[in-house]
């Protein structure tokens, strides 16, 4: 499993700034903004030397020099905001509400684009971001239908492995978006290994779901294969398009055909049990290793292409034995 993401993917994603355990008495410190979260004190540090891939807004109103998001804009939860929100009741600053009411009304503009989420759109609940029908929309809807395509993908012997995604060793991704929910769905691998599906049995809106248990399955002919859930959480959004044309994910497996939308709490926890794309690629070329294995003591040795390492292998390959594969792979 990942041990973490590299500096320049840090950045990159919003981590620009770090977090350390305090005590009671750091929390009168002026160099680090002090938070109290489950009777724990945190410290917080912007880093200033990070790119703002991902502004927070409260250096988007102009109340910090330089701050990225780390907290994927779940701001409910974040100790940064938590922390600031108490330096500003103590009257040591303006919230980043009260810093957007002094501009003038063109510059006055909606949170989601101060922090480059939707393009430039007025505020016009004057920050009661509570009373916006907008804010709810954008947060509840808007976020878990609009799906997201890799911008960079890695080929791992034939296998596609996207920048961006987390991967669980049964063989999911999960791919953390705006406000926190998690998009799931089945890798490369998985998919072409048991080819396109008659049916994909996806969980109903609402479902609550553990990590590292059975979440949902897929059927092809006679057979059936059970897929392990890579996050704990409950089902927001599920992708009707795959339910009604199993293929769909065969054909855009990180894009259009993603299977559902998460809401996770304790996010950060759970993608410290999934590899990132910075493991992701090894783990892919010693699962394929193991593919290659496999198919050699049924069929032979691989021919220098690849031999039979293409679309729908159990289908060309059916001696490898649908059981077998999704026992080894699927881990079910």
């Amino acid at each position: 499993m990942s041990k973490g993401i590299d500096g320049s993917r840090r950045s990159r994603i919003g981590y620009g700034s770090s977090y350390r355990k305090g005590g009671e008495a750091d929390l009168s410190g002026r160099e680090e903004i002090g938070a109290v979260l489950g009777g724990q004190v945190w410290l917080i540090k912007p880093d200033k030397k990070g790119p703002s891939a991902n502004p927070c807004i409260w250096m988007q109103a102009g109340v910090v020099e330089f701050k990225n998001c780390n907290n994927f804009y779940d701001c409910t939860t974040c100790k940064y905001d938590v922390g600031m929100r108490k330096r500003a009741s103590e009257g040591n600053q303006p919230t980043w509400q009260d810093a957007m009411r002094r501009r003038s009304g063109l510059d006055r503009i909606c949170r989601h684009s101060l922090t480059r989420r939707i393009a430039k759109r007025q505020c016009a609940y004057d920050y009661e971001c509570v009373h916006c029908d907008f804010d709810q929309f954008f947060e509840d809807v808007w976020t878990t239908k609009t799906r997201s395509f890799p911008s960079e993908v890695r080929k791992v012997k034939g296998f596609d492995v996207p920048k961006g995604y987390y991967f669980h060793d049964g063989h999911t991704w999960a791919r953390i978006e705006s406000g926190g929910f998690v998009r799931v769905g089945m890798d490369d691998f998985a998919l072409k290994l048991l080819g396109k599906a008659d049916a994909m049995e996806l969980p109903l809106m609402g479902k609550e779901l553990s990590q590292g248990e059975v979440g949902w399955g897929l059927k092809r002919g006679g057979d059936e294969a059970h897929v392990l859930s890579p996050v704990d959480g409950v089902i927001v959004e599920v992708n009707s398009g795959v339910r009604n044309e199993a293929g769909l994910a065969n054909r855009e497996p990180y894009g259009d055909g993603w299977l559902f939308v998460m809401s996770v709490p304790g996010l950060k926890k759970t993608v410290k049990q999934l590899m990132d794309d910075t493991s992701g690629p090894g783990w892919m070329e010693s699962e394929v290793e193991r593919l290659e294995g496999m198919i050699s003591e049924v069929a032979g040795p691989l021919a220098a292409d690849g031999g039979y390492l293409a679309e729908d292998i159990i289908g060309n390959l059916p001696q490898l034995g649908w059981r077998n594969l999704t026992r080894t792979f699927l881990k079910t």
